[in-house]
């Protein structure tokens, strides 16, 4: 018959392992947790470079874009300069005073709407980098805070449990040695 002594170190060394397999199991996640941030971490010049590539391809297209409609235009003026050049001259030897108009002028302003343009485009291109760099500084002080609450959280938990251990632990010394000491109550059969 195993004696209480028996009984209690039995209980303890069940306790003791339990406590080892829940320690081997939140270790198992941990370590997985870590392989999984380390995968994370090395992918991350990965997407650096894919941002970068995206950006210089916007900025490449909008250059490439404003060569093309100023060639098309260019070879359009040259095209049609032969039957605007009598025309405008014509027009203007008779309207001198009241209109000017010259193909040298209207290239001229398309230029410079092609060339605002383009400005434009790359100017909207920078602002959108701004705006997700921002973007990022405050994911990451986001990410910061949650870090440090769960930290809080965590600690609040680990104070709970120590606080619910000890009063346990009270009730279970004070609650054995008051039932020995106090008489029952109860009528006995």
């Amino acid at each position: 018959m195993a004696t209480r002594k028996d009984a209690k170190e039995e209980l303890t060394t069940t306790q003791r392992e339990q406590q080892q397999a829940v320690n081997k199991a939140l270790d198992e996640t941990k370590d997985v947790i870590n392989v999984s941030t380390k995968e994370a971490a090395r992918e991350i010049p990965q997407y650096t470079q894919r941002l970068g590539d995206i950006q210089e391809q916007t900025i490449r297209t909008t250059r490439e874009i404003a060569d093309n409609c100023i060639e098309s235009q260019k070879e359009i003026i040259s095209i049609y300069q032969s039957v605007w050049t009598p025309f405008v001259e014509n027009a203007n030897s008779r309207f001198v005073d009241y209109l000017w108009v010259s193909p040298k002028g209207l290239a001229e302003t398309y230029g410079t709407v092609v060339s605002s343009f383009a400005d434009n485009v790359i100017t909207a291109t920078r602002l959108t980098n701004n705006a997700v760099s921002a973007n990022m500084e405050l994911f990451s002080t986001a990410l910061q805070q949650t870090k440090d609450n769960s930290k809080e959280f965590s600690r609040l938990g680990v104070n709970a449990a120590k606080v619910f251990h000890e009063a346990s632990n009270d009730v279970v010394t004070i609650g054995f040695s008051a039932a020995k000491t106090v008489p029952s109550s109860r009528p006995t059969r």
